[in-house]
């Protein structure tokens, strides 16, 4: 493969170049070996200096709803960082990575089944993380780190900070903790996704999983 950008830093490792072929092998299924494989796709994208089909293959990765005691959970959390490093490490005029806020935008507006809910906020988490980044960067110039440490749009790493936040969210939702502890396991999806809508996005993944499986589970 011949690499026009440097390795994502943020993606895994990969010795090799990956295809849509592989991704498309694996049809409707959407457990572990299809997030995994949708990141060493993008992988090969991001290398190949395709960020927009880059973006577009961890689209289908936060297709997936997957337990946080799926192994691939812990080394390769939900891509918002991912997305995000991208946005801020754009590649100059010659690298087409479109328009990531409207995108996502469209996106979460004309999301569809199965698991319609969690998927949209997820898109709109993204939209979140385009809007508060590009436009000062198209508009005023400037560092995009500087941006995001200005806006407070950095990670969500304290746990005490996730925690005030989950058990505000399992008080907003008592009857769906009541079914979740009731047996009706996949209502997990449900509440990340709010995790995601009331932190934009921001909460580190597997700090964030752990801490909310933890709640739920009383």
């Amino acid at each position: 493969m011949i690499a026009v950008n440097s390795p994502h830093p943020l993606l895994p490792a990969i010795d090799r170049e990956h295809d849509a072929a592989e991704v498309n092998a694996l049809g409707k299924d959407r457990g572990p070996v299809f997030y995994e494989t949708c990141h060493l796709y993008a992988q090969t994208l991001w290398q190949q200096g395709f960020p927009a089909k880059c973006i577009l293959a961890l689209n289908r990765a936060l297709s997936c709803v997957l337990s946080t005691d799926e192994p691939v959970m812990s080394r390769l959390p939900l891509p918002y960082q991912a997305l995000a490093w991208i946005m801020i490490h754009r590649p100059g005029q010659e690298q087409f990575i479109g328009n990531p806020r409207r995108h996502w935008q469209h996106l979460a507006t004309r999301m569809v089944e199965p698991n319609k809910e969690l998927r949209s906020w997820r898109a709109w988490a993204c939209w979140y993380l385009a809007k508060e980044i590009l436009p000062e960067l198209l508009e005023q110039g400037g560092s995009a780190q500087a941006i995001v440490a200005a806006k407070g749009l950095g990670m969500i790493s304290d746990p005490a900070a996730i925690t005030a936040i989950v058990e505000e969210l399992l008080a907003a939702h008592p009857d769906e903790v009541t079914a979740f502890r009731g047996g009706k396991t996949k209502l997990q999806g449900f509440f990340v996704g709010q995790l995601m809508k009331r932190t934009g996005g921001r909460a580190d993944p597997k700090l964030a999983n752990q801490i909310l499986v933890e709640k739920l589970k009383g």
